[in-house]
Order: C-alpha cells, then sequence, then structure tokens
C-alpha cells in the first residue's frame, strides 16, 4: 500500500512590530521615489505623476527604479537605494 501524505495550507501567524513613519504633510522639496513592477504603461504612469508632482507639489526630484518582474519582490539593492534617495516612496502597478 502507498503512503500518502497531506499538507496543510494552513500557516503560521507571526507577529512583527513595525515603526512606519507619518506621511509627511508637505511634499515641497522631497524626492518621491517609485517602484515600477514592469506591467504595461506603469513607466508612462510614473513620468506624468512625477511631472504633477514636481510642478503642483514642488517635489523636488522623483526616482523611478524597476523591478525584474511583475511576480518577484524588489532586489535588495533597489529596496536601499530607494529608502537612502527618498523621503517618499509609492509601489504600483499599471495596465
Amino acid at each position: 500500500m502507498a503512503t500518502i501524505t497531506v499538507l496543510t495550507p494552513v500557516g503560521e501567524r507571526r507577529q512583527a512590530t513595525l515603526a512606519v513613519p507619518p506621511l509627511p504633510g508637505d511634499l515641497r522639496g522631497l524626492t518621491v521615489g517609485f517602484v515600477d513592477n514592469t506591467k504595461h504603461n506603469f513607466d508612462l504612469l510614473v513620468q506624468e505623476m512625477g511631472a504633477l508632482l514636481k510642478e503642483r507639489f514642488g517635489v523636488k526630484a522623483v526616482v523611478h527604479r524597476k523591478k525584474a518582474n511583475a511576480s518577484t519582490a524588489a532586489a535588495d539593492e533597489i529596496i536601499e537605494g530607494l529608502a537612502k534617495d527618498c523621503d517618499l516612496v509609492f509601489a504600483g502597478s499599471g495596465d
């Protein structure tokens, strides 16, 4: 008789404390970053949003970094670079 292995899809709950800084009250003079998940047209959306953020809200600079693909996490270098260079970062999707 063959052995049948039964797996459970129930995961363990992990409790972690994460300090989330408050959002800035004003974007003037800040550097805003975007994580691009490589979906179609997100790069165009970032260009338009970046221009609007600079024009309307006084954003100093916009940083745009692209992940390898939509189904994987951003590489550590991307996350570390955005954390170092940006005051605020948005993760986005397009289509």
